[in-house]
């Protein structure tokens, strides 16, 4: 049995992460000040599916508050022997593009100051695993096509791709200063049941479902490789347990598909015609994004396994059995594709 402490254990993806450590029997201490950045309802479901779980302690803490980290490595130290925490993996972080332009300093607090607290207490207790969220954000709108890890990252368009950049950065410092074992995958657009009420997917389904208008910005023709979440959580989990030294892994689906497909197949899933309200695309918004996963193929065996038909259709029962609260979720049509 392996000990990890997990951030973000209240958020889509580090909740998932978390349930997957508990059930090959790992013991898990899970960070989350279960912040407002969107509809707190659902990360309280979230919450109740692993709380009480063998193995797992919970910390409502900010990761900002280096203090307060630092009681949870002690503690976790303690209940694996004295200080023999396998691993960190930072998953928490204030996420999406276009509220990131509305107030960056947020952003860079808990992505990049947050990284930092965490990265130190690493180092002054001698733990030598660091797993980093990064994101497909860093690409900005490349020209390649496909998206390869050693691809140009030097012109981000918002606030929270340039807040990753930096947690790249000061973690590759520690790499070098101190030897920390450091692995950065960076997610593409991650959606299935349970998932951020800010991002596409879910609105579309609740806005399709409960007859609402569904804000469109754009055309519909930008493409997204759709990742679902299940095999983000599988592809961290094998980056966290991979010694590499320092390198960075894309967990995407290969995959992109135009977000007027995927509105389509929700329709046709759910029966009900769509009520567009056209924007326009903000200038934060890539056009497309496409994982070169090569890399975490060859390295750490992973590749995704649901395809983006099967992941919606996840979602979509998961939002009809829960229909009856999560109808009423938050769902802010100035948040991100």
């Amino acid at each position: 049995m392996s000990t990890y402490i997990v951030t973000g254990t209240a958020g889509f993806i580090g909740n998932r992460v978390a349930r997957m450590l508990l059930d090959e029997g790992h013991a898990v201490h899970g960070i989350d000040n279960v912040n407002d950045a969107y509809d707190v309802t659902i990360k309280h479901w979230r919450m109740r599916q692993i709380d009480g779980r063998d193995g797992y302690t919970f910390h409502k803490v900010d990761i900002r508050d280096r203090e307060a980290l630092a009681t949870v490595f002690a503690a976790a130290g303690s209940d694996s022997g004295g200080g023999n925490v396998d691993a960190v993996i930072n998953l928490a972080a204030r996420a999406g593009v276009r509220p990131s332009v509305q107030n960056p300093w947020i952003y860079t607090q808990t992505n990049t100051d947050g990284s930092l607290n965490l990265l130190d207490l690493c180092q002054k207790r001698g733990i030598g695993k660091y797993m980093l969220a990064s994101t497909s954000s860093l690409y900005g709108n490349s020209e390649s096509g496909k998206n390869a890890e050693d691809n140009d990252t030097n012109h981000v368009l918002s606030p929270y791709a340039a807040s990753k950049k930096a947690a790249e950065a000061m973690a590759y410092t520690y790499h070098y200063l101190y030897g920390i074992d450091v692995t950065v995958c960076r997610y593409f657009t991650v959606y299935g049941p349970a998932g951020r009420p800010d991002m596409s997917l879910f609105r579309f389904v609740q806005w399709i479902s409960e007859e609402r208008p569904l804000t469109l910005y754009g055309d519909g023709s930008q493409t997204r490789d759709f990742t679902y979440v299940d095999d983000i959580a599988r592809g961290t989990i094998l980056a966290t347990n991979k010694k590499v030294g320092y390198d960075t892994f894309n967990l995407g689906s290969d995959t992109p598909t135009p977000l007027m497909d995927v509105i389509n197949h929700i329709a046709g899933r759910i029966g009900k015609e769509p009520r567009f309200v056209y924007e326009e695309r903000h200038p934060a918004d890539v056009l497309h994004t496409w994982a070169n996963i090569d890399k975490a193929k060859s390295v750490l065996g992973w590749s995704s396994q649901v395809g983006w038909q099967q992941g919606m259709d996840n979602l979509i029962e998961w939002y009809q059995e829960n229909r009856d609260w999560a109808k009423d979720i938050n769902t802010d049509p100035k948040a991100d594709e």
